[in-house]
């Protein structure tokens, strides 16, 4: 078990609780259970409990995609910007054997509670990648209909990858949207 010495070191272990059990699911005992660190502790570090500790995990998911994801499709070269996205994607989500906590979030009663962070993820993906697509030739109207198919194209490959239990399911998704993006901006 690694050693927790800052709030920091806890989240990416809290993300992957989250991703197996749900919010709902996760219980302080399994956290605890899980984290190896005791009550006193995690609220230490988060004194608001299981809601401030879902909300850190979105903030640091946030925070990856924007440096990730999010910013090179806004600021750099918009081909490159977008092959990019596919590995970071594929990586990210261990090509296809991790699910998208944010999207999950968005499936069950948990949405509601995390709404702002929810849609804010969907919207700025979609308008990170319409903007690549834009600057890379694509009229605003195919952009944004390409960015959305992209979007969802990921998240429905995710689900559909983990309820079959074949990852290729992913991977392969991602090939025919790469595919799929390379000819429109050629």
């Amino acid at each position: 078990m690694k050693t927790v010495h800052e709030r920091a070191d806890i989240v990416p272990l809290l993300a992957e609780i989250f991703r197996e059990l749900g919010y709902e699911g996760t219980s302080l005992s399994r956290i605890t259970e899980r984290t190896g660190l005791g009550k006193g502790s995690l609220y230490h570090f988060f004194p608001g409990g299981k809601e401030e500790m879902a909300r850190a995990v979105l903030a640091d998911i946030d925070a990856w995609f924007e440096q990730a994801i999010y910013r090179p499709l806004r600021q750099d070269d918009a081909r490159q910007a977008i092959a990019a996205m596919w590995v970071n994607v594929n990586e990210y989500f261990r090509s296809g054997r991790r699910i998208c906590l944010v999207g999950a979030f968005a499936l069950d009663d948990t949405r509601e509670r995390f709404s702002a962070a929810i849609g804010d993820y969907f919207i700025r993906w979609i308008g990170a990648l319409r903007s690549a697509l834009t600057r890379a030739g694509c009229s605003d109207e195919e952009a944004q209909a390409l960015a959305e198919e992209g979007v969802a194209g990921i998240q429905g490959a995710l689900v559909l990858a983990r309820a079959l239990g074949d990852e290729m399911i992913f991977t392969r998704s991602l090939e025919t949207l790469a595919k799929r993006f390379g000819a429109a901006t050629r």
